[in-house]
């Protein structure tokens, strides 16, 4: 499941529209760090690993959706940041893929 999750996310990625292929390269690289991170994750924390692909995947939607809406982009990366925060000590690099695709997105959704 999260497996599919995070295919979505790089698929809604390579086809959005008017992105710019520097955000392009950096969100794909970005997942692709994710995708190590929450399947680790997934060993010992499955619903945790399955909400923060989740809200990373709803993110990206607002993010790359052609009628943008700043406040449902707003509320998906406070969820995305939120599904994280217990982790910073344990995993801390897990934390810092999460931050750093909020900031691209947030660049992105603006």
């Amino acid at each position: 499941m999260i497996e599919e999750t995070i295919s979505n996310i790089e698929n809604r990625v390579r086809n959005a529209p008017g992105m710019s292929d520097d955000n392009r390269a950096a969100l794909l690289s970005l997942v692709a760090a994710l995708k190590t991170e929450v399947s680790s994750l997934s060993e010992t924390h499955g619903e945790q690993a399955h909400s923060i692909a989740a809200f990373t995947d709803l993110s990206t939607h607002e993010a790359t959706r052609t009628q943008k809406d700043p406040a449902l982009l707003n509320h998906a990366l406070g969820g995305l940041g939120h599904s994280v925060r217990e982790f910073k000590v344990s995993h801390p690099d897990l934390v810092k893929s999460v931050d750093n695709i909020c900031r691209v997105l947030a660049g992105i959704g603006v």
